[in-house]
Parts: structure tokens; C-alpha cells; sequence
């Protein structure tokens, strides 16, 4: 028998259990429309590995996939019964995710490795289920230690399994410069051959990134880009000396310090650079957001920070995206109108971190919550964690990230005022992708259940239970995770 609903990560909106279960076997077939024949062969896909059995995905089969409308926005249907499986939704996007759950649904051993010589069995279940917040991200800092193309394709699945639909590319830091920008070449020939500890760096050229897009865009995933500005800028003024006020270019830095380096913001230079580089980057990018950074300008004296944000903010927007910045923007008068928030103080927030951040929806923005001691998951586990960092309060627990409620975070602003929620990965101290995926997993699921699941009464040992089932999942599927104590993982 496989998994019940009540094992599913992020916990659906509403489920029901049945009687009896679905066979998996020769006679299973998926149906889909034309709208849904890819979500119908992704979903084939996964099943042929899981069971070695062909699956043909036609106009018939006892596994149904239908689009249609009246489920609420981004939700799904999911019925399984001793005599088939129907699942429906508004669009593919819907099915997708609802693909995610039927993933859990299956025995590990069956979903998610190679094919076995007894046809796995679904558990009849209803479940009817849709997202707590439209917006539920990951970030992925490739400035400070680079990821290829094929690395960051795999961070996609792993968070699609959690239902999140936004990935974050932090592309530029004083560590390196990550993207190719035609008419500067030396951001990437220069300012992207380092990184943290000087071992390599590295690049992607524009195609490059139109292929993490598509890929992305067939996983139902957004790319936000980040250009970090004024501060986090070294990689681009050692690349461009005639960014800085002195023209001198600072060497490459491949330390973990933040806050020395800054645009210089009354030099015509700056804003061509911007300009060329927000447009090139949003021309790249589908999606209806592009991110501008805006924090840590330590070294960039306050009123020149107004201005360039005003400026800078002007530019992004004139691409025709929604501006999104990290909090410490909101201090700016002027920023175009609906600009979003991404607030990364701390859930008691500290100095006047949860003020700014309320000024975004004061002027009709929304906000992001990415609380550092809680969402971050550079963060160690705990003391001994031999990767990681401390500075958010200390380690971050699964508790720790469990624990806490977006809507509790800063005085006013509730689910209405959110776009929703991200879970963040600096790398100054990750390397590889176990380094990534340990460090993500499981403190991700908690993060994805906050921004998925309907708020309620939060039960970590409720949620340990399911936790354990969904680590058997992510073994059976090769990803690297933290055996984090009070889970009883199997």
C-alpha cells in the first residue's frame, strides 16, 4: 500500500481518505487534453521510471488529467479510487502541482527508483487543495560560489516536489558577476573568474540563462533576477574602474565581508551601466519581476542612496516589470508604485526594519518575508554543522523554521499585504550541490508548508511524521538531506 494524504508535504488544504487503493499496473493508462498532454508526459515520465511500465498518454486511460475552471487560483482536484485516478484544475500549472502530491501518494521505493516487479499501489484519497500565498520562493546565491547550468536545473526539481514556483538568482556580488551583458564584456571575463576562497568562478552566458528560464518555465517556475545595487557591487567596479568616483579598480575580492563597496552615484557612467544591464536582464527574463538588491550599502552615505534608488528603481521599472527590493529600500520616498518588499530582518523585527518594510504596502506594494532566523538556510543546524553560518541569532533548527507565521512577523501586514514567502541560500561557506541540497533539505519543506498550507494551529510532531515520509522520497531520489533530530526519519 502507499502513502495516505496525511503524509503529504507541503499538508493539502483539505483531505479525505477512502477505501481500497489504485493498482499501478499494465492496464493503467493516463488520459490528458491537448492543454494537458505535458503535464500528462511529465507525469508519464515519472511513472515509467518508477514502474518500468510503458503508460501511454492518449485521449483514454483510468488516469485522467482534465483542465477546466472553478478551482481556486493555483489549486487542484485529486480523487483516487480503486478504479482510477482523476486530477483537474484551472490550468497545466494546477496539474502540475497536483502532480507533486500524487509523487507523495506513491511508495518511495516504486515512485522514485528504478522500475519493481510488484506494481506499487496509491491509496484512495480526496483531496481538494489550492496555496496559501501566490508567491513561494527559493533563492539560489550563485555570486558567491557559481553553479552551472545543470546544478541549478537540479534545484529546480528539488523545489518543485515542495510545489514552490519561484526561483530567486542572486547573479551579482562583490564575489563574482554571474551573467554575460553584451557591451560589457568584462563583468563576466574578469568580475565572474573568482569566488569565495578564489577557487574557480565562472559564467552564464545569455544563453545560458534563456535555457534555466525554459526550463524553469516547463517546471510551472519563475525566475526572479537579482543585479544587487549600489553595495555588493566589487566584481563590476574591479571590472569597470569608471563605476567608481576615484577610477581606480578595487582588486577581486574573495572574502565573506559585506557593506564596502558602492557605485559611485553622481557618475553618468553608473546609470548607463544600469540601464544597459536591467534591460538586458529583463529581456532575458519572462517573468514579471526583476530584483534590484538595495541592501547592505553601508558605504554609500544616505541621501546618495535615495537618490540612486529613486533613480535605479525608475530604470527597473521602465523595463516593464514589477520592481522588487530588498527591504532597506523601503527608507526611499520615491519608488514606482507597486514595488514589493523582501524583508530579511529577523520574525522580532529589529531598528526600523518592520517600518520601512510597511511602507511598501502603504504605497500599494506587497511584500516578501524571508526572515533570516528563521528562513535562511545558510544558516547551521546546529553548533556542530560543519557547513553554514551563525549570524541570524544562531543555528536554525527544523523547529526554527517550523515555528513561526508569516502573518505574525511585522505589526499590520497580514496574508493580505503578502505576496508571500521565500526561503533563501547564501553559499559563502557551499560548494557543491550535496552542500545545497543538505543544507536546503528539510528546513525547505517547512518553509514551503508556511507559504502553501492554510494557517492554522502548527503541530511539529504532526509535521515530523510526514517529514519522515517525505525524506524516504528524497533518498529514493538521490538528494542529499539533514537527518535533523526529532524527526523519525525511516
Amino acid at each position: 500500500m502507499g502513502n495516505t494524504a496525511d503524509t503529504v508535504i507541503p499538508a493539502p488544504a483539505s483531505q479525505t481518505a477512502g477505501d481500497g487503493a489504485f493498482d499501478l499496473g499494465r492496464a493503467t493508462a493516463i488520459a490528458a487534453t491537448a492543454d494537458a498532454a505535458p503535464v500528462g508526459e511529465y507525469l508519464a515520465s515519472l511513472l515509467r521510471t518508477a514502474t518500468g511500465l510503458y503508460l501511454p498518454v492518449g485521449r483514454d486511460g483510468n488516469v485522467v488529467l482534465t483542465i477546466e475552471p472553478g478551482h481556486p487560483e493555483g489549486g487542484y482536484d485529486l480523487a483516487v479510487a480503486p478504479d482510477g485516478i482523476r486530477l483537474a484544475a484551472n490550468d497545466a500549472a494546477g496539474l502540475f502541482l497536483g502532480v507533486q502530491t500524487l509523487r507523495q501518494l506513491l511508495p518511495p521505493s516504486s515512485a522514485d527508483s528504478p522500475a519493481s516487479l510488484v506494481p506499487p499501489e496509491i491509496a484512495a484519497t480526496t483531496i481538494s487543495d489550492h496555496p496559501r500565498f501566490a508567491y513561494r520562493g527559493a533563492m539560489l546565491d550563485v555570486a558567491r560560489h557559481f553553479f552551472g547550468v545543470d546544478e541549478v536545473k537540479r534545484y529546480i526539481d528539488d523545489i518543485a516536489l515542495l510545489k514552490l514556483n519561484v526561483l530567486h538568482l542572486h547573479l551579482t556580488d562583490d564575489q563574482g558577476w554571474r551573467l554575460e551583458i553584451e557591451g560589457w564584456p568584462r563583468l563576466t571575463q574578469h568580475g565572474g573568474s573568482t569566488q569565495v576562497g578564489g577557487a574557480g568562478g565562472g559564467f552564464y552566458t545569455q544563453d545560458d540563462f534563456r535555457e534555466i528560464v525554459a526550463y524553469a518555465t516547463s517546471r510551472f517556475i519563475t525566475i526572479v533576477p537579482e543585479i544587487d545595487l549600489p553595495g555588493h557591487t566589487n566584481a563590476a567596479l574591479s571590472s569597470y574602474p569608471e563605476l567608481t568616483c576615484d577610477g581606480h579598480a578595487p582588486k577581486l575580492y574573495e572574502g565573506i565581508e559585506v557593506g564596502f563597496s558602492s557605485l559611485c552615484i553622481d557618475n553618468a557612467h553608473t546609470y548607463e551601466f544600469v540601464a544597459d544591464v536591467l534591460g538586458q536582464v529583463a529581456a532575458l527574463t519572462p517573468g514579471p519581476w526583476i530584483h534590484i538588491g538595495g541592501d547592505e550599502a553601508l558605504s554609500t552615505p544616505d541621501a546618495d542612496y535615495l537618490r540612486f534608488i529613486e533613480r535605479a528603481s525608475g530604470i527597473a521599472a521602465a523595463t516593464g516589470k514589477t520592481v522588487i527590493g530588498w527591504h532597506e529600500m523601503g527608507r526611499s520616498p520615491d519608488l514606482p508604485a507597486g514595488t514589493v518588499g523582501e524583508y530579511w530582518s529577523f520574525t522580532t523585527p529589529e531598528g526600523d526594519a518592520a517600518e520601512v518594510s510597511r511602507r511598501f504596502v502603504d504605497r500599494g506594494g506587497r511584500l516578501i518575508l524571508a526572515p533570516a532566523d528563521v528562513a535562511y538556510l545558510d544558516m547551521k543546524y546546529d553548533e556542530s554543522s560543519a557547513l553554514g553560518l551563525v549570524w541570524a541569532k544562531g543555528p536554525t533548527s527544523i523547529e526554527d523554521a517550523y515555528g513561526w507565521d508569516p502573518a505574525e512577523v511585522i505589526p499590520g501586514v497580514g496574508d493580505a499585504q503578502l505576496l508571500g514567502v521565500e526561503a533563501p541560500l547564501w553559499t559563502e561557506t557551499i560548494v557543491t550541490m550535496t552542500d545545497i541540497e543538505s543544507m536546503a533539505f528539510p528546513r525547505i519543506a517547512a518553509i514551503a508548508e508556511l507559504a502553501w498550507s492554510p494557517r492554522r494551529t502548527r503541530d511539529f510532531t504532526e509535521f515530523a511524521s510526514r517529514l519522515a515520509a517525505f525524506g524516504a522520497h528524497l533518498a529514493a531520489l538521490g538528494i542529499a538531506f539533514h537527518r535533523a533530530p526529532g524527526v523519525p526519519w525511516r
